[in-house]
């Protein structure tokens, strides 16, 4: 049986911010965050301008091997630098963090006997001008069976069951997960058996239903739905009040990094690296549980096909988890081997990935591969976190934004003035942002040190972020440019319609101004008879030119028939009076 001396495994969860309502419309998110009296989080106050104390040779090591521009988005300017700009000079990104889960028990399949698995920290990520926030969850255990600790990343991070079996347990994630304090209470627990619970919630919000550990674990944080019904007076709102509340923005499994050291990773069939790098669990029985009906879209296996429990913890298998000719190019798609050799301070070290997750596998034996200070733990925890952060809050802000403009476009009705104004704001605002977008936080490569440039470009690659932030581009673009062709387009009909009633009033202007004549000599009346002519003055060329700016389109045609040098006056003056304006 192999063993896995220590393992590390970090979920992200990235979810998108819903516009919040007028009172806190201008407040940034982790503001609101801030002013719950009873939340958990606490802002982490950053390594680069705390105390010197905390500062690290791995942080230094972190900010080196980053290029400026990411440095600026991930550290800021620095306090030496001044405060400019919407950010004061600090990070793009706000951390926090609560401090009250120790641990996560995880019971991976009926009848089993729990995992307790300590919690190394619980993060939220906020993001300047990106309503995008990122849970992160780093969790470390040691001495478990591979093919528990495949279980694990297989299925961990699940937001919600994808299905139930026959007898109503949860495909496809924990039989049961809680997360524990420091003394072992248990703080909250998941509910993917309440099969009936998630059905009735999607038939009726036709949204998904978070399971209970994690809609706790993000509190005072709530699902879009909760707020909606709190802001409607239901009962279904049992989360705390706040003006935060968040919507599904990807795939409901989460993307996860995993570090695994060995005593010999070489003692891994290629079956093993397949699973790991795919996330793609342990094929063998797993106590009574009935085969999945299912397939899991990110690797589950198919029908009659079961996992491994701890009670039987088989080794390894060598049996591939899919066909050979779908794995022929695992390899060269999946793997980077640039240390998977002899030499080297960490010997036989792969990493793999495939976009949804970032395995690290080397050798616990091997000193700088373990090391938390500079070693390839450290980099693991920073740098590669870090890499596989941005990766992932690019494709999350590039939905955000895709959704927004769906959402714009469905509350459109051409009829009512009011909504397209609220449009023309909504589309307005997107463009500004993904501007903000573009200069701040789109980048093709975030450093020059070429194992971090290739794991980025390993995650990017997979993710297709390069062809969605096109895609995106183009729908933004092509929505503001809409607008700039209608904004052409009123002006174009405004100027007609002023250059309608010039050439009226010029008729008039020329007609009494004439050498100076006036057709009426009043200058000597009496005032109250002069103040009579002016007001009926007044209200005639009133007149006139409401009714020239009402019939402005209708005289446009007129003027273009008489400017019409193809045709002769007696054809012009006849379209005219037959009111024929085609031109």
């Amino acid at each position: 049986m192999t063993t896995v001396r220590q393992f590390r495994q970090s979920l992200l969860w990235p979810l998108q911010l819903m516009p919040r309502a007028d009172a806190a419309a201008q407040a940034r998110p982790w503001e609101l965050l801030l002013r719950e009296p009873d939340s958990a989080w606490r802002e982490v106050v950053d390594d680069y301008t705390g105390d010197a104390e905390g500062f690290h040779e791995r942080h230094y090591n972190e900010f080196v091997t980053f290029l400026p521009h990411v440095q600026r988005f991930v550290f800021g300017e620095g306090r030496a630098r001044g405060a400019q700009g919407r950010t004061g000079g600090a990070s793009s990104m706000r951390v926090f963090r609560r401090g009250d889960v120790a641990g996560v028990s995880v019971t991976l399949a009926p009848g089993d006997a729990p995992l307790q698995v300590q919690v190394e920290h619980i993060d939220l990520y906020f993001f300047h001008d990106v309503d995008v926030v990122v849970l992160n969850v780093e969790l470390h255990a040691r001495d478990l069976p591979l093919a528990q600790v495949q279980e694990l990343m297989y299925r961990l991070g699940r937001a919600y069951p994808p299905g139930w079996d026959d007898l109503g347990r949860g495909l496809h994630c924990p039989a049961e997960m809680a997360w524990l304090a420091s003394d072992g209470r248990v703080l909250a627990a998941s509910d993917a058996s309440d099969r009936d619970a998630y059905l009735a919630f999607v038939g009726h919000h036709r949204a998904p239903r978070f399971a209970a550990h994690w809609r706790w674990l993000l509190a005072p944080l709530r699902p879009e739905t909760d707020a909606f019904a709190a802001d409607h007076g239901s009962a279904a709102a049992s989360t705390p009040s706040t003006s935060l509340s968040y919507r599904q923005i990807e795939y409901h499994r989460m993307p996860v990094m995993a570090w695994l050291a060995l005593d010999d990773p070489r003692s891994l069939s290629r079956a093993d690296f397949v699973r790991l790098g795919l996330v793609s669990g342990q094929g063998g029985p797993i106590g009574d549980v009935a085969a999945a009906a299912q397939v899991d879209p990110l690797g589950a296996p198919g029908p009659g096909v079961v996992r491994v429990s701890d009670a039987a913890p088989a080794s390894s298998g060598a049996a591939l988890p899919y066909a050979e000719r779908h794995l022929a190019d695992f390899e060269q798609r999946f793997c980077y081997d640039r240390f998977w050799c002899g030499s080297g301070p960490a010997p036989f070290t792969r990493y793999l990935g495939c976009g949804h997750a970032l395995v690290v596998v080397g050798s616990v034996g091997s000193s700088f591969f373990t090391d938390r200070e500079r070693g390839v733990l450290a980099q693991f925890r920073h740098q590669h976190f870090l890499l596989f952060l941005i990766a992932h809050f690019q494709k999350a802000a590039l939905l955000m934004f895709s959704d927004r403009l769906v959402v714009a476009l469905d509350a459109l009705s051409i009829a009512d003035a009011n909504s397209v104004k609220r449009f023309k704001r909504a589309v307005r605002g997107n463009f500004e942002n993904f501007l903000r977008f573009t200069h701040r936080y789109w980048f093709h490569d975030i450093a020059e040190q070429a194992q971090a440039r290739a794991l980025y470009r390993l995650c990017a690659d997979h993710l297709q972020v390069d062809t969605l932030y096109t895609e995106v581009r183009d729908r933004v673009g092509e929505m503001n440019s809409y607008l700039d062709t209608d904004s052409l387009r009123r002006q174009a009909n405004t100027v007609i319609r002023l250059t309608v009633v010039t050439i009226v009033g010029l008729i008039g202007t020329l007609s009494t101004g004439f050498l100076g004549m006036n057709l009426l000599a009043e200058a000597d009346a009496p005032l109250i008879h002069r103040a009579a002519i002016f007001v009926v003055t007044v209200v005639v060329a009133l007149g006139v030119t409401a009714l020239c700016v009402a019939k402005s389109k209708r005289l446009s045609d007129v003027l273009d028939l008489l400017s019409d040098e193809r045709l002769g006056w007696r054809a012009k003056f006849g379209a005219v009076w037959s009111g024929r304006h085609d031109g």
